[in-house]
């Protein structure tokens, strides 16, 4: 990986959940990989009252022991800010000076927004009242976490209150999903492999699913997510980023502008979905009570924080087109859900079958598939046919696998390690920008009012530990779903159950 010049990353709300599992931990990790600069240090920043101590020592409570800890304590450092006026910000401002001088760090400074939404406009409109947005010799930078914004008005506000602030370019808008090896993989597969990039389009593939399932339920995040629901929560941004990557056309260059540029187009191409559409084109569900491997398990409305008479999905599946060249009415298929049978992200390019069945009814039954597994165990898998040994040609399908495990030596980084590490090398490739964010949420928003202003539109309930409601088939025409846990054993990549 490329070496980040000299710099300090003020993390805001540095004593929540987020910051302790993920950000200090990614931090810790290209420390010992030698990623982070010569001079670096992380200042935390929140309105808990900590010492520099007492912040050291709660990164002692969730990194492992490792003879290079105490050395990356070393560059812990805290204050407490408030996030009223722009006088609040003084302490923050002073303590960064000092920190640049009495540490030999030029002022290049990222600013991370692991905060409530409630605060994305205000600590950005602080920091340029104090002057540290800004600078016409260092960079400044800023990430922000996701929900941006709630629907399409919302979003639209944000960027522009942002925009106030700090520059298009100063902004990284983090989705932790574009951080999996396994995305940026797509790139490559498509674009430095002559067998695979000459099929990706209308001509040979039937079809494109995206799955992202979880195992586990809404746990203590009932208040939240039923503000939320797995349309905003996943599709607006994750699925949908991936699905850009899925699409896009080759890129010029591989630079985050060319990159981003060729996802937004994608973006503008989707079809919408209308109002008389939308009950035929996406299936929302709600988990209900169930009994799992014999115990029993709540459903949805039962949970802490919950409406118990909530209409909140906590499944979506949809089908939608891309209205260009290379995707002219090819489905793409999308689902997510909670309370699934397993943990499982991937990517699902079927093909289409040989146009003349020249072995008859016993040749392959089923389509070509490439799978690309995002999480666990990342990996591709491509689903073949080969003919059984004896005589005649009986046609039996196979797998051919290849994981990302198997390569000695290789660390597979966190997906915060990654984009971490591109914020301050300065890579916004794997970032959402702020006209695509927009487009996806205008692309999804009509679905919202629709649910919003026809209630009559079923929710449908489906057992904890099943793959959500059977209504969702409806949505491929000629198969089914991939299920991943099925047939686990002739399956080259594995899930958790």
């Amino acid at each position: 990986m490329k070496q980040a010049q000299n710099q300090i990353l003020v993390i805001f709300g540095a004593s929540g959940d987020l910051t302790k599992r993920k950000l200090i931990p990614a931090l810790f990790d290209l420390f010992k990989q030698k990623l982070l600069p010569k001079n670096f240090a992380v200042l935390g920043a929140s309105r808990t009252p900590l010492s520099d101590e007492d912040f050291r020592n709660r990164a002692n409570e969730f990194l492992p022991q490792d003879e290079m800890l105490d050395d990356f304590r070393s560059k812990l450092y805290y204050q407490q800010v408030y996030t009223e006026k722009a006088e609040d910000f003084a302490p923050l401002k002073a303590r960064l000076n000092k920190l640049s001088e009495e540490s030999g760090i030029n002022p290049n400074y990222i600013f991370y927004l692991s905060t409530p939404p409630s605060m994305y406009a205000v600590i950005p409109k602080l920091l340029y009242e104090n002057g540290l947005s800004k600078s016409e010799e260092y960079f400044r930078r800023l990430i922000v976490e996701k929900p941006f914004g709630t629907d399409l008005k919302t979003a639209k506000t944000l960027n522009v209150q942002l925009l106030n602030y700090f520059s298009e370019n100063q902004i990284y808008r983090i989705d932790h999903y574009l951080g999996k090896e396994t995305v940026q993989n797509m790139l490559v597969t498509r674009f430095s492999n002559g067998i695979f990039e000459p099929l990706w389009n209308r001509r040979y593939i039937e079809r494109v699913e995206i799955t992202s399932s979880e195992k586990l339920g809404v746990e203590n995040r009932g208040g939240y997510y039923d503000h939320s629901g797995a349309l905003r929560d996943m599709v607006q941004n994750h699925l949908l980023q991936i699905a850009g990557f899925v699409a896009m056309e080759p890129p010029v260059v591989a630079e985050a502008d060319a990159i981003r540029n060729e996802i937004l187009k994608i973006f503008q191409s989707l079809r919408p979905i209308e109002e008389k559409d939308v009950s035929k084109c996406v299936i929302r569900g709600q988990y209900t009570a169930s009994k799992i491997n014999g115990d029993s398990v709540k459903g949805y409305r039962e949970e802490a924080g919950v409406n118990p008479c909530s209409r909140t999905e906590t499944f979506v599946a949809l089908k939608f087109f891309i209205d260009n060249w290379r995707w002219a009415d090819v489905p793409f298929l999308v689902r997510t859900g909670k309370k699934l049978p397993t943990r499982v992200t991937e990517i699902v390019i079927t093909f289409k079958k040989a146009p003349h069945h020249l072995f008859g009814p016993t040749g392959i039954k089923t389509h070509n598939q490439l799978i690309i597994r995002i999480q666990p165990d990342e990996g591709l898998l491509l689903k073949f046919g080969m003919k059984t040994p004896g005589a005649g040609f009986n046609v039996q399908p196979v797998n051919m696998n290849f994981h990302y495990s198997s390569l000695s030596g290789a660390k597979l980084p966190t997906a915060y390690e990654r984009l971490l590490h591109d914020c301050m090398t300065g890579d916004a490739t794997l970032y959402a920008r702020g006209d695509a964010v927009e487009k996806a949420w205008e692309f999804v928003q009509p679905v919202i009012n629709t649910w919003k202003n026809k209630p009559e539109i079923p929710i449908y309930g489906y057992p904890a530990g099943t793959w959500g409601p059977e209504e969702a088939e409806q949505l491929i025409e000629n198969g089914d779903w991939r299920y991943p846990c099925k047939n686990l054993t002739n399956d080259g990549l594995y899930c958790e159950l």
